[in-house]
C-alpha cells in the first residue's frame, strides 16, 4: 500500500465528528477541558466511548488530548483517567507535559503518544529526545516555515503532525484577562460569558480592522490569530515529504466550514496517493472553503513561508 497522509480534525460535538467523517476525516482530536487544551467542545469519557463505538468499524482513530499544563491539583486524577481511556479503547495520547508520558507509559504501555509542545517542538533533535522515551508522534510547532518542515522529515525518527488549515492560537495565560479587564471597566461578567460561544475579540489599536478571537474557560485566557492556516495549494510539497498526518483545526469554526474543509483537503491527498507524478492542484478544491470563509479573515500560508519567527 502507498503513502496515503492521515487527515486529522478537531470535533466539538459527536453529530459534527460524523459529519466530518462522512467528509473524509481519517481521525479526530477531542478530550475534555480539565485534562486538554483550546478545545472544540467537551468530550466526557462517555462521549469518547460513543465516538470510539463510531469510529472505528469505519477504520476511523480517536485520539485523546491530554496536552493541558498539569499542576499538581490535576495530577492525582490523571491515572484513573489515562485508565478509562485504555478500557474505552482510543487509538493514541497527545501529550505535553511529560507527567502524561510518564503514567501513559507505566498504565498504558502499548499506546500511541503524540507529543505537542506547541511552539517548542522546532527541531527533529528533541523530537526524536522524546520519540526515544516513548513518543510515537510530534505535532510540529506551527511557526516552522516549509523548508523547515520538510528538511527536518528524513531526520525524524516518529512520525510528524502538521497543521494545515484554519486559526492557531497566539496567546496563552492561566489568568483570567477578559473578566480582570471587564471588572476594570465596571462591567463584570458571569463565569459562563466569555467562553467560546460568545463571540468576543480582542483589537489592536493600530490594526483596526484585524479580529483577534479571545475566551476563557478554566484553563486561563486564549487569543487566537486573526486569520487561517490554509496551504492546501502547496499541500503536495508536505505529502512530497512525508508527512505523515496532517491536521485542521476546527476551534470556533461551524460543522458546514470544516466539513467544506475536510472534503478539499480529502480531494488533495487521495488524488496524490492513487497518482503523486501527475499530481496537479485543482483551484476548484478551494471553492466551498472560499464561499463559507468569513470575509474578516484571511486564508493564509500562516509561517510556511516567513522566515523563522519563534
Amino acid at each position: 500500500m502507498g503513502y496515503r497522509p492521515e487527515l486529522l480534525a478537531t470535533c466539538g460535538t459527536l453529530d459534527e465528528l460524523k459529519a466530518l467523517a462522512e467528509a473524509g476525516c481519517d481521525a479526530f482530536l477531542l478530550g475534555e477541558e480539565k485534562f486538554g487544551m483550546r478545545l472544540p467542545g467537551e468530550f466526557a469519557p462517555e462521549m469518547i466511548a460513543e465516538a470510539v463505538a463510531f469510529a472505528h468499524p469505519k477504520g476511523i482513530k480517536i485520539y485523546v488530548c491530554v496536552n493541558n499544563l498539569m499542576d499538581n491539583d490535576t495530577l492525582p486524577a490523571l491515572p484513573g483517567y489515562l485508565e478509562k481511556m485504555g478500557e474505552i479503547g482510543v487509538d493514541g495520547i497527545e501529550f505535553g507535559d511529560p507527567s502524561v508520558l510518564m503514567q501513559a507509559r507505566k498504565l498504558l504501555p502499548d499506546m500511541p503518544l503524540h507529543w505537542n509542545a506547541e511552539m517548542t517542538s522546532t527541531n527533529h533533535g528533541t523530537s526524536n529526545y522524546w520519540g526515544r522515551r516513548g513518543a510515537t508522534r510530534v505535532v510540529l510547532a506551527r511557526e516552522l516555515n516549509m523548508d523547515e518542515v520538510t528538511g527536518m522529515m528524513p531526520h525524524l525518527e516518529v512520525e510528524a503532525q502538521v497543521q494545515v488549515h484554519g486559526m492557531t492560537n497566539i496567546y496563552h495565560s492561566k489568568r483570567s484577562l477578559v473578566h480582570s479587564y471587564m471588572a476594570n471597566q465596571g462591567r463584570p461578567v458571569e463565569d459562563d460569558n466569555v467562553g467560546l460561544n460568545r463571540g468576543l475579540y480582542l483589537i489592536e489599536a493600530e490594526r483596526r480592522d484585524e479580529l483577534f478571537p479571545i475566551y476563557e474557560d478554566s484553563n486561563g485566557t486564549h487569543i487566537m490569530s486573526s486569520g487561517d492556516i490554509c496551504i492546501l495549494e502547496d499541500l503536495h510539497l508536505l505529502m512530497e515529504a512525508g508527512v505523515q498526518s496532517f491536521k485542521i483545526e476546527g476551534i470556533l469554526k461551524n460543522t458546514a466550514y470544516n466539513a467544506a474543509a475536510a472534503r478539499a483537503y480529502r480531494k488533495a491527498i487521495d488524488a496524490f496517493a492513487s497518482d503523486p507524478e501527475s499530481y496537479a492542484f485543482d483551484e476548484a478544491w478551494l471553492d466551498e472553503i472560499r464561499d463559507l470563509q468569513d470575509p474578516r479573515r484571511e486564508l493564509s500560508f500562516g509561517f510556511f513561508y516567513k522566515e523563522q519567527v519563534y
